[in-house]
């Protein structure tokens, strides 16, 4: 080594593989290769370094995060005047079976259904959940559709038909389980042990409570067909974010 911070991937491989990283298994402990890539005077070389490394350093990779501020900064682009008037406007997950699913989003959420379509001729339906007032639904029929549309970070529950009554089907991937994709969504509440404490009360099932982990005051629960939604309070986050 020149110095710190400077290094050749032979060397650091070399040491990778012979310093105790890695001690002739395939078991490899994360802290140990930290500590050595820190020795190595990683931090000002890491991410050349890391998109180059042979697949034998493949965890080094994964356990350091290679996403620069720099990276973001250059990467986030300033939203383009034509999209002023878009919204996130909803999330579309598999229901097995929409009558465990209405009312779990319903009854335990406290969401309320804004629009149901039916497609008989594809075989499926949409139920569309949010939160909003009972008072700002529309009663007339077109613009209850049209509204519906206009509605924020709404949860769209499609249904096959048959999944429900189909003794073969094992039900959708959560996302959770290899390969992994997608992960939550999540539902913002005043008070979260509150929140939580009437889950427990209705036998919502828990991934996560708010005293589990290192992440203190947040809950991931499930719904009917296993999907995570996690519970946080707007209050706590600024606390374990910073």
């Amino acid at each position: 080594m020149k110095g710190q911070g400077s290094f050749q991937n032979r060397d650091i491989q070399k040491r990778w593989t012979h310093g105790g990283a890695i001690q002739g298994s395939s078991k490899i402990k994360v802290n140990n290769a930290l500590a050595l890539l820190l020795r190595c005077g990683l931090p000002d070389k890491i991410f050349s370094l890391l998109r180059t490394t042979p697949s034998s350093l493949r965890l080094i990779r994964m356990a350091v995060n290679t996403v620069t501020q720099d990276d973001i900064t250059a990467n986030c682009s300033m939203p383009d005047q034509s999209t002023k008037d878009f919204i996130m406007q909803q999330t579309m997950i598999r229901a097995k079976d929409p009558r465990k699913s209405l009312d779990f989003y319903t009854r335990v959420l406290g969401m309320r259904l804004l629009r149901n379509f039916d497609f008989p001729e594809m075989k499926f339906s949409l139920f569309f959940m949010g939160y909003c007032k009972e008072e700002d639904m529309p009663k007339d029929e077109a613009e209850r559709i049209k509204w519906t549309f206009r509605q924020p970070a709404t949860i769209e529950l499609t249904y096959n038909y048959g999944t429900d009554v189909d003794g073969d089907f094992k039900g959708y991937h959560n996302g959770n389980k290899d390969p992994k994709g997608f992960g939550h969504i999540g539902i913002s509440v005043p008070d979260v042990e509150a929140a939580c404490k009437r889950f427990e009360e209705l036998g919502v099932n828990f991934i996560k409570k708010p005293t589990d982990g290192t992440m203190k005051n947040i809950a991931f629960i499930t719904d009917p067909d296993g999907y995570w939604i996690e519970i946080l309070s707007p209050n706590d986050m600024g606390t374990l974010l910073k």
